[in-house]
């Protein structure tokens, strides 16, 4: 079966649980980097402004996070309001495993930073060894979601490390760690559409570097101004990003831009050996 020819098996069976995931298109990355925003001052907010204290706020962003995974994985196809929220949560969460381990355990940044990539590294090989793809084009079942959430989350955990690392421990300061993260994935876009790098590996790459980005931001915004920031609090920043993450997820829940037309994701499946079709049979029976 060649990348132009679908099999039908595969397509009636692609419509059945269509794509969980978006399209990479501007929105998802306006949208990523807000959620990598409200990931660090949310997690700020309930820790330090409302009092509840690390654990407490971890305890309960896990409880909440797990509903919501309940939901995203329960539906057949990719729902901007769930997903989003998803995203929303895993970020709080990842934000506070690595707070927690640096806060409350003494773990050296360094130490945290270096742990999660291999964590990291693992889960990509995991998955891969897999499914024989990392492509987010073809999540249709729930084993290649269940991969697709868990890098998700050490993506957001090591980019919470590693903005932490540049932006206090090595005083760097939040304007020059966001423009040092914005020069490494504006350099990962030109090695992609300029010189041919792999489409998948740009992808990861970026997605991981959004998050110190977007972490930068939001200290940059929330901070005192005697510690480097524009001192709009946590609250101001926080509400100010959801609200805009919001708005772009009632858009897009009524255009549906970024859906994955499902002949694509046959196609998808088809230029990586056609195993779509007997994971979705085994699925479904």
């Amino acid at each position: 079966m060649n990348a132009t020819t679908a099999d039908p098996r595969t397509e009636s069976l692609g419509r059945q649980m269509l794509n969980k995931v978006p399209e990479v298109t501007a929105y998802f990355w306006i949208i990523k980097v807000l959620c990598t925003t409200v990931g660090e001052t949310a997690a700020d907010y309930l820790n330090e402004t409302l009092g509840f204290g690390l654990y407490n706020t971890t305890y309960f962003m896990a409880a909440a996070l797990a509903v919501v995974l309940v939901f995203q994985f329960r539906a057949r196809r990719y729902v901007p309001g769930i997903y989003w929220l998803a995203v929303v949560l895993i970020s709080i969460f990842g934000t506070l495993i690595s707070d927690n381990l640096v806060d409350n355990y003494g773990v050296a940044l360094q130490t945290t930073t270096i742990a999660f990539t291999i964590i990291l590294a693992a889960v990509f090989a995991t998955w891969y060894a897999s499914e024989r793809t990392l492509s987010i084009h073809t999540i249709v079942t729930t084993r290649r979601e269940a991969f697709y959430w868990l890098a998700v989350l050490f993506t957001f955990a090591l980019g919470t490390s590693a903005g932490d690392l540049f932006a206090e421990q090595l005083g760097l300061g939040y304007f020059v760690s966001l423009l040092i993260f914005a020069g490494m994935i504006g350099a990962v876009a030109l090695a992609h559409f300029r010189f041919g790098m792999n489409a998948v590996l740009a992808f990861w790459i970026a997605y991981i570097l959004t998050r110190p980005l977007g972490a930068s931001i939001g200290d940059l915004m929330s901070q005192k101004t005697k510690h480097g920031g524009f001192g709009l609090g946590t609250t101001l920043t926080s509400a100010v990003f959801l609200g805009t993450i919001l708005a772009l997820v009632i858009y897009l829940s009524r255009t549906r831009v970024d859906e994955t037309p499902p002949q694509e994701v046959a196609d998808a499946e088809a230029r990586i050996g056609g195993r779509l079709a007997p994971a979705l049979d085994q699925a479904s029976g």
